[in-house]
């Protein structure tokens, strides 16, 4: 490619508040607006603090001269809403304060709890390196199938929002925790609003828990009203307090294309390019909808990549999705050389909870993949919808992380006057099955009684009470059964594969039960290199067969026992090593769970219809 991209049909953007939409190059954008963004030299050095202690460059983030108020709040109120705009270091700081101001004393813990395993597993990694202390001791992280804490150590436990309703099952009434924090609540997860309604009834009977709500961007006034139970007009009496911690938010200059762009992925690459030749250094992060995407546009980069001049800036390009193991997760926070310019392409994974050091511009596609749930046919699925204005937001928040930048949004601004100003709660699109068990094994009999930050659609309710009815889960009474209802509330699965499991031993199909749970929870099973797609198409299907998907991944996981778990074995076929190694620990721990039931470990040995007997 040459040094001008231009003239490649790309995209063509122009900044509200600008003299009109007439620019073309992004270089004559420059001009209007770099100047005024501050950028300057300071571009290449992602930490302007970096030569400082630690414990400076705490004191430099905007949430410590905040310290004192939210230890204050914390001691004189119950819950407290903590409003912190991007980048303010509320997610690394506040556990901290918390511990050094007592909280962690005699055997407590505090609890934080994450959205994202990626997210709990990083601020837990950066606060024990800024206390000095080793990952697992004083900090810990427990996510699901890894446990990195030390029971009697321990002070700060990381979680993400599944396990913390774990922890609530294990100990109804959190005896161990003195405080708890919620981070990125805006997100509003299905587990988030389970938490949320379950903190809420623990608090009245412990008055000594505490709850820090922490977001970016959150309705902090209806968050109040849920945790305040001060029912009279005295201020005195609150239970809740917000409290608005100003971020060190640079400024970002937005601009949206000035036409609807027929082909987003098309249009992304070309927008880096024109990025990667026009503009001053500093990194770019592409935020698509999914992994397959991720794949496509990371191997179009690096093609291009190939064809940039010897003497020009380098492109070291990353993706960043959730089935990425942990290891490359991390690739994208390691800091890359003067003349060469990193590129994140990622899911919505890198909206909000971590940051990525040094990113300066943002290129929005405008699209989003979220869970929707059908009540009348059942059946759950991962859709594209547009973004709504907060995510846009949260995204171009990116930028103006460590310095000021720019945000290319791949739509018109009339385009997102039209989106929706936030998104839908899961709690409202989701399968409310889980969900219900769930609350059945924490005692909560009337479910329809519980309340909800956001209630969840009538239909979906019914959905599930009548699933779990007829799984065998609850009785006609709507209470739990037992065994079987309170076996399938230990497995970290829906109920439809508890079912399957706990029911396996009966048809003689154990073994291929699990199987299927395991390979079913690892995302991508199969790889396709942008190479060899013919080739990765045959490879499935050699494993493929037509009794189903279910069988064909028992079929890989066995060829992949029997061939000794081979690294090689899998890349000559196109098949995810770590993620089939991830199959196994998870069949190993499911299958210890069996034996704990008394459920016999036996195989089928080819009688595949007594497994089409058992699954959902």
């Amino acid at each position: 490619m040459s040094g001008d991209a231009s003239s490649s049909g790309a995209p063509r953007f122009w900044k509200p508040g600008t003299a009109g939409p007439g620019l073309t190059k992004i270089s004559e954008e420059r001009t209007t607006s770099s100047d005024q963004s501050g950028i300057g030299n300071a571009s290449v050095a992602y930490n302007p603090h970096r030569n400082l202690s630690i414990e400076q460059q705490r004191q430099k983030l905007p949430v410590f001269q905040y310290r004192n108020h939210i230890l204050y709040l914390a001691e004189k109120y119950q819950t407290v809403v903590i409003i912190g705009e991007t980048g303010c270091g509320k997610s690394t700081q506040i556990p901290q304060y918390l511990l050094e101001a007592g909280w962690g004393n005699e055997g407590h813990v505090i609890g934080v709890t994450q959205p994202r395993r990626v997210a709990a597993v990083t601020v837990a990694t950066r606060i024990a390196e800024e206390r000095g202390a080793i990952l697992g001791d004083e900090v810990g992280y427990l996510i699901r199938f890894d446990n990195c804490c030390d029971e009697e150590r321990t002070k700060i436990k990381f979680m993400t929002d599944g396990m913390m309703i774990r922890e609530i099952m294990k100990d109804p009434l959190l005896q161990k925790y003195s405080i708890i924090l919620l981070d990125e609540a805006h997100e509003r997860a299905l587990n988030t609003d389970i938490i949320l309604g379950l903190l809420r009834k623990i608090q009245k009977k412990r008055k000594d828990l505490k709850l820090i709500v922490a977001s970016a961007t959150l309705d902090a006034e209806e968050m109040r009203n849920f945790f305040n139970t001060n029912e009279t007009d005295d201020p005195e009496k609150d239970t809740a307090a917000i409290l608005t911690v100003e971020g060190r938010e640079y400024p970002v200059d937005v601009h949206y294309a000035l036409d609807p762009v027929p082909n987003y992925i098309k249009a992304s690459v070309e927008t880096v390019m024109k990025i990667h030749f026009n503009e001053r250094p500093g990194d770019i992060i592409v935020f698509l909808t999914g992994m397959n995407e991720v794949d496509d546009v990371v191997s179009q980069l690096i093609s291009e990549a190939r064809k940039l001049k010897k003497d020009s800036m380098k492109m070291r390009v990353l993706p960043m999705h959730g089935s990425l193991p942990a290891a490359e997760q991390m690739k994208v926070f390691e800091r890359t050389s003067k003349y060469t310019r990193k590129i994140v392409v990622a899911t919505n994974i890198a909206e909000t909870s971590i940051t990525i050091p040094g990113i300066t511009y943002i290129v929005d596609t405008g699209f989003v993949k979220l869970k929707a749930y059908n009540p009348k046919s059942g059946i759950e699925s991962l859709v594209i919808i547009p973004v709504s204005q907060a995510s846009a937001n949260q995204r171009a928040g990116r930028a103006g992380r460590v310095r000021a930048g720019k945000a290319y949004r791949l739509y018109t601004e009339e385009e997102f006057d039209k989106l929706p100003v936030s998104t839908a709660p899961e709690m409202q699109r989701s399968d409310l099955a889980p969900v219900i068990l769930q609350l059945k094994a924490l005692g909560i009999a009337n479910v329809l009684r519980f309340h909800f930050m956001s209630p969840p659609p009538a239909q979906n309710m019914v959905r599930g009470l009548e699933l779990l009815y007829a799984l065998g889960a609850i009785d006609d009474a709507g209470n739990l059964t037992s065994p079987l209802g309170l076996q399938m509330v230990e497995f970290p699965l829906s109920p439809s594969f508890s079912k399957m499991l706990l029911s396996s031993g009966e048809f003689g199909c154990t073994e291929e039960a699990l199987i299927v749970c395991a390979m079913t929870q690892i995302q991508n099973v199969f790889v396709t290199p942008s190479d060899r797609k013919m080739a990765a198409e045959k490879e499935r299907r050699k494993f493929s067969v037509m009794e189903g998907d279910h069988l064909s991944l028992v079929n890989v996981y066995k060829s992949f026992i029997k061939y000794g778990q081979n690294s090689r074995w899998c890349h000559e076929h196109c098949l995810n090593y770590k993620g089939l190694n991830r199959a196994v620990e998870i069949s190993n721990q499911l299958g210890r769970l069996l034996t704990k039931f008394k459920v016999k470990l036996v195989s089928c040995k080819g009688k595949t219809f007594l497994l089409h007997t058992v699954l959902p």
